[in-house]
């Protein structure tokens, strides 16, 4: 690890700390035209983008209800909303930050809603050139990976999850000596792969479909998932209207709201996420992050 470690570090406290400031500035211009009565703001993870991009283009043409939406890393957005007190709907990409904004009293907890299932994975470049085909493969020479930034972006949760969990350590040394880059959200994490910035990431089983023409997935073996990941969706306490966020949420829990997650090939039922693991593997949670992966 050494400097290469602590420069990654250094580069995340930085540009969280830009991510605000950011936020901050251009907050006056959202004031008049988000979050208020007769319009919806939401926070929403990456995880979730391409599908919850085309759900707000839909409900805006049915309802005719301006919706705005600010896409980052699950842990990002969150504290984007806590700090500003603003938004209605709150949509991050794992459980993980659902439960942080629930016990922050962040969000109204009756109102959280499961949409769809995500299953961890690995995600390699086309072809695999590197013919990366087991998560032990990640631990050797001359492979470039990258993960999520573990304590602000679900997937990068998930990703520290399952290294604790079936790497020894020694293996984890090496894995983490490949380490190039931790990501600021799903979906940088798979924009890594599409430009072939890395050989493999610890993403989500859905990057693929994505970007099939430069992105395919090796699946972890079902024993080496921890957890069965979903995307929840709650109201914000922050909302000034309580009845139109929820008419979001009933929106994209109906059969047009998720046939366009269907779309996309997200899984939609839990049966259907068992395929890539164990009968019992649990669902949802909450992984507690140890130390040393801690850059705060």
């Amino acid at each position: 690890m050494g400097e290469k470690i602590f420069l990654k570090k250094l580069n995340m406290k930085t540009y969280g700390l830009f991510l605000l400031a950011l936020f901050f500035t251009l907050l006056p211009s959202q004031q008049g035209h988000a979050s208020s009565p007769g319009k919806l703001l939401l926070f929403a993870g990456a995880a979730s983008k391409p599908a919850t991009e085309e759900v707000i283009k839909t409900f805006r043409e049915k309802f005719k209800i301006p919706v705005d939406v600010i896409f980052g890393g699950s842990g990002f957005v969150l504290s984007q909303m806590k700090l500003s007190r603003r938004g209605d709907i709150y949509f991050p990409g794992s459980s993980d930050f659902m439960e942080v904004a629930k016990r922050e009293g962040l969000v109204y907890p009756e109102s959280e809603k499961i949409v769809v299932y995500l299953v961890p994975a690995i995600n390699v470049q086309k072809g695999n050139p590197k013919r990366i085909s087991s998560l032990k493969d990640l631990t050797k020479k001359r492979i470039r990976l990258a993960i999520a930034n573990p304590e602000m972006v679900c997937v990068g949760t998930y990703a520290v999850e399952i290294i604790e969990r079936n790497l020894n350590s020694q293996e984890k040394e090496s894995l983490r000596r490949n380490l190039v880059n931790y990501t600021e959200s799903c979906e940088k994490t798979a924009n890594v792969i599409s430009l072939r910035a890395v050989d493999a990431v610890i993403g989500w089983r859905v990057f693929q479909y994505w970007d099939p023409e430069r992105i395919e997935t090796v699946f972890l073996k079902p024993e080496e998932i921890p957890r069965i990941g979903y995307i929840p969706i709650a109201i914000s306490r922050f909302t000034q209207d309580k009845v139109l966020a929820q008419t979001f949420v009933d929106f994209i829990l109906s059969p047009q709201g998720k046939s366009i997650f269907q779309r996309y090939n997200y899984i939609m039922d839990l049966q259907e996420a068992r395929r890539f693991t164990k009968p019992d593997t649990p669902v949802g949670g909450e992984y507690i992050l140890p130390k040393e992966w801690r850059t705060r």
